[in-house]
């Protein structure tokens, strides 16, 4: 079956300048469609979108559309807008700069793990990586790890997500507070990317691909 191409298709395959506001100066920073994130031109920040919708996210000729190599540069674009969208939200909730600056090396590292562990659902995995030390206020007597793993939930139904992936992302940060163990690959890369980003390569990692990236950081 050959297809033609829809003009909802088109800001991806025919990308073009949109216009994202940039949160550090104020100017509008240019972003190409087909991109997450571009240069501030005034003030250099590097400015990422957290959003885009089009066909693509829901027409089921989308692949047939796209073809198989564009169809996958749009799901990792998508997945890149995702982590962002979270991590923007996480932010309101994380103590200062350092915290922040913490949750984007676990993410990243969760990345580097989930590139060679194909079994894992990297939506998962990266929600829980960049919500992990998400934290409110809680009263005197109160359990942190309760407190936390319900802030995530609560970010995480503001932004849209399903009952069985709040579900299984609060459980994840639930385990690593209380210093849990479970079998579920998904929490030992979350594991594994908080030992790292806090520079614990000599810890007990969980993943194979965790250790070998502790190899090759290691002191």
């Amino acid at each position: 079956m050959s297809f033609k191409r829809c003009p909802g298709s088109m800001s991806f395959t025919q990308p073009k300048i949109e216009l994202v506001r940039c949160p550090h100066c104020g100017e509008d920073a240019e972003v190409w469609s087909d991109e997450a994130d571009g240069k501030c031109s005034k003030c250099g920040h590097t400015v990422c979108r957290t959003a885009t919708q089009s066909c693509i996210d829901w027409c089921k000729y989308a692949k047939e559309c796209l073809g198989d190599e564009e169809h996958k540069r749009y799901q990792d674009l998508k997945t890149r807008l995702r982590k962002e969208t979270l991590l923007k939200a996480g932010e309101a909730y994380l103590m200062d700069e350092q915290q922040k600056s913490h949750a984007r090396d676990r993410a990243a590292f969760a990345e580097q793990i989930l590139s060679r562990e194909s079994a894992a659902d990297p939506n998962v995995v990266i929600a829980a990586s960049v919500l992990l030390a998400v934290n409110r206020t809680v009263p005197a007597g109160g359990d942190q790890a309760v407190a936390s793993a319900s802030l995530v939930s609560d970010i995480l139904h503001e932004l849209g997500y399903p009952e069985g992936f709040i579900k299984e992302v609060s459980g994840i940060v639930t385990c690593l507070h209380e210093f849990g163990d479970s079998e579920s690959l998904n929490f030992r890369i979350v594991h594994d990317a908080e030992l790292l980003a806090s520079g614990k390569a000599g810890a007990r990692l969980l993943t194979d691909a965790g250790k070998a990236l502790a190899s090759k950081i290691k002191p």
